[in-house]
């Protein structure tokens, strides 16, 4: 199964290098794209559910890997949510 590394700029700047065990997040990221902070966790969500739901499928298990890449994500975004219109863009894929 094709992994592969997606790098984000978040609201204040700082940059993360997430994890995917699946290249399924090509399709609901587009690089340089800037998107709305509960619209890039809903994105995120839906592409490691399924990233993970594969590895289930493939090898038995899901993959622990993708949700904790999940719940990083979700504890990162947390953080702006008090913000007026936080966005993070998708800077690059990582294959």
């Amino acid at each position: 199964m094709p992994e592969i590394r997606f790098q984000v700029q978040w609201p204040d700047g700082s940059q993360d290098t997430c994890y995917s065990p699946s290249l399924v997040v090509k399709d609901y990221f587009t690089v340089a794209t800037t998107y709305p902070l509960a619209d890039f966790v809903a994105r995120s969500r839906t592409a490691l559910t399924i990233a993970s739901d594969r590895v289930q499928a493939k090898y038995g298990m899901p993959c622990s890997l993708a949700l904790g890449q999940l719940r990083q994500i979700e504890a990162t975004a947390s953080r702006y949510e008090q913000l007026p219109d936080p966005r993070v863009t998708l800077l690059q894929f990582l294959e």
